[in-house]
């Protein structure tokens, strides 16, 4: 497979895709595919494939046909969902409430993306966590910080859009790293709710989910780097997402003065 379909697992496989940031620099994006215990497929977020991805992801899932599920993740990550559909519309396509709104001709499932139902459905193989205390669809569409977080649980692997930003760190003579950095998006401090206790309530969230990362072996971040094989890098994910969080203490301290 190429380096743009990586497998990170026997049942786990990110997609590296291209998204130009005012129509010139690449930061971009991704989705990731895992496999079911019933051999068919899920698809974590859209994109769509060029002839080389398509041919080896048809490969992998029978001509598409085993694929049964497409799961939109991120509110704001919008502009290759008819696309995907379009290549693999046999699979149910699932999405929050603004992708529902955008492309209401699409036949969506009933549960949203962030819903309490559609976590129920799938928590056989993934546990979803929405990041509390921020908008999830913020009014400021400039504000792109929170979505559905996936942990799939049999690869030990997160799957992640804005919300965790990874890069990997340069190194002696401006070559890559095998250490990378870990961080919350730079939104946060509009994201969050204009209310008392809404930053208490991230970072209250934020711990939690750092306790359940104890055992994540890996993380596909949408514009950055592909964290694999977390400890053997130094610090595990729950180490990573704890230091992330005293980052932006100074951000919640100060919203904390404002509201409470």
């Amino acid at each position: 497979m190429s380096k743009e379909l990586v497998q990170l697992a026997d049942d786990f496989w990110n997609i590296r895709g291209i998204f130009r940031l005012g129509g010139v620099v690449n930061i971009g994006t991704h989705c990731s595919i895992a496999r079911r215990p019933n051999g068919k497929f899920v698809v974590l977020d859209a994109y769509v494939l060029n002839a080389k991805q398509k041919r080896e992801v048809d490969a992998l899932t029978n001509n598409g046909d085993d694929i049964e599920a497409v799961i939109n993740l991120h509110p704001f990550h919008t502009m290759n969902v008819e696309g995907m559909h379009e290549q693999y519309p046999n699979a149910a396509i699932y999405g929050t409430a603004r992708h529902v709104e955008r492309f209401p001709n699409l036949p969506w499932q009933p549960e949203l993306s962030e819903s309490a139902e559609l976590q129920a459905q799938f928590a056989g193989e993934f546990e979803f966590s929405v990041p509390a205390g921020v908008d999830f669809i913020s009014a400021n569409e400039n504000v792109h910080f929170s979505s559905v977080l996936a942990f799939h649980k049999s690869s030990n692997t997160l799957h992640v859009d804005d919300t965790l930003m990874c890069l990997e760190l340069p190194g002696p003579l401006g070559l890559l790293s095998n250490k990378n950095l870990l961080s919350f998006h730079p939104t946060l401090a509009k994201a969050l709710e204009q209310r008392p206790g809404a930053a208490a309530d991230f970072r209250q969230w934020a711990k939690e989910f750092a306790a359940r990362m104890s055992g994540c072996e890996q993380l596909c971040a949408a514009h950055a780097a592909t964290i694999t094989h977390c400890a053997e890098q130094g610090d595990g994910l729950t180490e990573r997402v704890l230091k992330a969080l005293a980052k932006v203490e100074k951000t919640l301290s100060a919203h904390e003065k404002n509201y409470g």
